[in-house]
């Protein structure tokens, strides 16, 4: 059985309609006679949606309960047993009750698509995890509930469900999405116009890049070359010289005048020639086009002009930028240069944009040096001189100027092929060679129009003539040779440099190394195969670019990197020195492959560590601190009892009183210890409220000796954004701590008072302090201080006190008392007046 299709619905915020899409398309389905049923949908008690959910099969949910509540989620085992062609999951990136089946909701979608079920879902842009730092930024609420990226990237279809800001506030004015007890703070809350517009250019920005994906891997698989100008994509030409910096700053101005320009800056590392290349200038303009939002690309190509239009072409490039040649004037007899060039050959589809410099017409810096591989060109060129021109020579001198002399007839000859083997190398020079060798000695020594020379000097200077002319030709050859030899050399470091630069910049990431060797090489895809064993067959560990190979007999170049591991290239063959760069590629690619397992690996080894540490102090709280109090309550109902001993009145009293106290006591080493394993396990989900300080701070007393504390909290305290209960929680286990280490007569002060856009609340104690070195351990779990008595408890009260702080995105720190003692020290973020705020948003459409 195949794995089933996920079809995701997109919004920016809640309330645009994505369930309500959902629903809709559900029944489209059933008028096709699909068999659809509805895992799990939230109406959240929106009536128009509700009304979608009629004549919908639904799978009766699975009930939970958890800390004495009851909760229901979608039956995934019933869905399963049910087995229907597609299946209705709302709220992909929801946290599932603790007890269910997996952790997440989309894990849930996980388990129905491995079983051939295609699904239907719904999230929202603020939900996606590498997103929430941003959407923080932007609304000032942090999403507790997220899927990863790849998740959803993963999906086979992202469907974007859009709505104006004033459209959804609208919608939310007509009561269309919470209840009227709740408009009024939605609208001054989340819901504000610029947190709306905000995230819905993220959703609609996100969406793009998907549908950019979609479109490469699609031009890809048809072989597309032409460019589609669906999104403003500047590609910039460098050389490393001194204008690239303007260029970019251009290319960038350019792109801002679209939205969602992109910017990629491309150097042409060039193997026909050596040019003056700064490799600091590079490096300083690798750093301008990626703090101005773009990308930097490094490519080999034998022809610049070519290489640079394959790659545009490659990424879909709507414009090329190029500065004004640097060449002087005298240098254009060599070729037009590569703008114009560029220009000539973009075609319709590519605008190429030449831009002034205060380097034009300065000069390169180095000549333009000449390779072995001339090009086509050039050799046709190089053979017209060598072949035609001695016999034009010959027919020149015979009929024009008859009489310079054989010397000087010679040395023209000698020019022309040293002419060929400029232009054309060695064959074409040796042909000149013989050519004017045979013309000399039949029309310019004596006997004239014969192949024979009568007088010995003659004979001597042909001799030498051929001589140096082949000497020539072998000079410039070698010359050409080596001059190729040091551009591939230079090129190849160049890469090699990179490759050694993405090291030590931490630069790890698999997909971006295979990314990259595709761009040098302007390779169709890119693909790292792996196998157990010879026996067992390949399998891809990452791959990029349109259809992979599977196996490296299929690849047009493959690298074996040890006898399970191949480097498979797809798209051209490639020359046998280009080998060595592949190896240094495969070789970090396998490096790459293993240190971002051994990531996964130390990770999991953390966790383990740390749960087996956990599980270490929690046997031993167990078996130390929670059996005094036990030895306690045994101790007392054991003597009330014992019918040996009759009791008075106060004994009974003292007895009873001694067992509710180590019931307490028990009470709240356990609930210490499971509000720890909460936190550890991530279950804390914040419910942020507009809260006044002097409503919870005196309930958080609740549990300590009447007396030991003194109150200072003003009733003009600004509100503050917490979760009233994590905050009760929190304030109680500082002052339960305080209290216990402050000397009797000394109680504890509780004071707080408002800093800029903070609230901060004190707890100051005059007990022993803690000294510097041990400010932040005492937060640990299981940490106690070492004079502390036994039996007072696990250390887990300050542990459990910053896991909340931190969870409702407040601060929690240690300082020192004036005059002996310690003060801690909560932060906690200001509100500003109005109602109250509505809970972090969780999706719905």
């Amino acid at each position: 059985m195949g794995r089933g299709r996920l079809r995701i619905y997109l919004g920016a915020a809640p309330g645009v309609g994505k369930t309500y899409a959902m629903l809709s398309e559900a029944h489209r389905r059933i008028e096709r006679d699909t068999d659809v049923v509805v895992g799990f949908v939230e109406h959240h008690g929106r009536p128009r949606t509700e009304v979608m959910l009629h004549g919908l099969e639904t799978v009766p949910r699975r009930t939970l309960e958890h800390r004495g509540a009851t909760f229901t989620e979608m039956d995934v085992d019933a869905v399963l047993e049910r087995a229907p062609a597609v299946a209705l999951v709302d709220e992909l990136a929801h946290t599932n009750v603790p007890g269910a089946r997996n952790a997440k909701r989309w894990q849930d979608v996980e388990e129905l698509l491995r079983a051939g079920i295609d699904v239907v879902s719904t999230v929202n842009i603020q939900h996606l995890e590498s997103l929430g730092d941003v959407v923080e930024s932007i609304t000032g609420v942090r999403q507790r509930e997220t899927v990863p990226d790849e998740v959803v990237r993963r999906a086979d279809q992202i469907e974007l469900v859009d709505m104006s800001p004033q459209a959804l506030r609208r919608r939310m004015a007509h009561g269309n999405i919470y209840r009227p007890d709740r408009m009024d703070a939605a609208l001054s809350n989340y819901f504000r116009p610029g947190n709306l517009t905000a995230l819905r250019e993220l959703a609609l920005l996100w969406t793009a890049d998907r549908v950019d994906e979609y479109l490469r891997q699609y031009r890809g698989e048809q072989g597309i070359r032409t460019t589609w100008q669906a999104r403003e994509r500047i590609v910039v030409g460098l050389t490393g010289g001194p204008e690239g910096r303007t260029l970019i700053r251009r290319a960038a101005r350019l792109a801002e005048k679209g939205a969602g320009g992109e910017v990629l800056a491309v150097h042409i590392a060039a193997s026909d020639g050596l040019k003056a290349v700064s490799p600091e200038e590079l490096a300083v303009q690798r750093t301008l086009v990626e703090g101005l939002g773009g990308t930097f690309h490094h490519v080999i190509g034998e022809d610049v002009p070519s290489a640079l239009l394959d790659f545009a072409r490659g990424v879909n490039a709507t414009q090329i930028v190029l500065g004004v040649s640097r060449r002087r004037a005298w240098q254009y007899v060599l070729g037009p240069g590569v703008s114009a060039t560029v220009a000539r050959e973009s075609g319709p589809d590519l605008d190429v944009h030449i831009v002034t410099h205060d380097a034009a017409a300065k000069g390169r810096g180095l000549p333009i040096a000449r390779g072995a591989r001339l090009g086509r060109a050039r050799i046709v060129w190089g053979w017209l001189v060598g072949v035609l021109g001695p016999a034009l020579l010959g027919l020149l001198l015979k009929t024009v100027v008859p009489d310079l002399g054989l010397a000087n007839d010679m040395l023209l000859f000698l020019t022309l092929t040293v002419a060929a083997a400029l232009l054309g190398g060695m064959l074409p020079a040796l042909a000149s060679a013989a050519v004017g060798c045979l013309l000399l000695n039949y029309f310019f020594t004596t006997p004239f129009h014969r192949f024979t020379v009568s007088d010995p000097k003659n004979i001597v200077a042909i001799v030498i003539f051929v001589g140096v002319a082949v000497s020539v030709a072998s000079v410039v050859d070698l010359a050409a040779r080596r001059t190729h030899q040091a551009a591939r050399l230079r090129a190849e470091s160049e890469i090699l440099s990179f490759l050694a630069g993405s090291i030590l910049r931490g630069e790890n990431s698999l997909d971006a190394l295979l990314e990259r060797l595709r761009e040098t090489f302007a390779m169709d895809s890119v693909a790292l195969l792996e196998r157990d064993s010879e026996l067992e067959p390949w399998s891809c560990a990452a791959a990029v670019g349109g259809r992979p190979v599977g196996r490296p007999e299929d690849a047009d170049v493959d690298i074996p990197v040890g006898d399970n591991l191949a480097l498979v290239l797809s798209g051209r063959a490639l020359r046998a020195e280009d080998r060595r760069v592949l190896g240094a590629f495969a070789a970090q690619a396998a490096v790459a492959l293993d240190r971002q397992r051994l990531v996964g690996q130390a990770q999991e080894a953390r966790e383990l560590a740390e749960s087996d540490r956990f599980r270490t102090a929690l046997l031993a709280a167990v078996s130390h601190d929670l059996r005094t109090p036990l030895a306690g309550i045994k101790a007392s109902v054991t003597s009330l009892r014992s019918h040996d001993v009759t009791w008075s009145e106060t004994d009974r009293e003292a007895l009873l009183e001694g067992i509710e106290e180590g019931a307490d006591r028990l009470a709240a080493l356990i609930g210490n210890l499971l509000d720890m394993s909460r936190l550890n396990t991530g279950t804390v989900v914040p419910m942020i409220r507009e809260t006044d300080l002097d409503e919870v701070v005196p309930m958080a007393l609740s549990g300590v000796p009447e007396g030991s504390v003194e109150l200072d909290i003003p009733e003009t305290l600004p509100m503050v954004a917490v979760d009233r209960g994590l905050l009760e929680r929190i304030v109680a286990n500082i002052v339960e701590n305080a209290v216990k280490y402050s000397p009797a007569g000394c109680p504890v002060l509780v004071s707080a008072g408002s800093l800029h856009d903070r609230v901060v609340l004190r707890v100051v104690d005059r007990g022993p302090g803690v000294p510097d070195t041990a400010k932040e351990h005492i937060f640990e779990p299981f940490q106690r201080l070492g004079d502390a008595p036994r039996g007072v408890g696990v250390g887990l009260g300050l542990a459990v006190a910053r896991g909340f702080t931190e969870a409702i995105r407040a601060t929690l720190t240690a300082e020192d008392t004036p005059g002996g003692g310690l003060t801690m020290v909560l932060t906690l973020p200001r509100t500003a007046a109005g109602p109250p705020a509505p809970p972090a948003e969780r999706g719905g459409g």
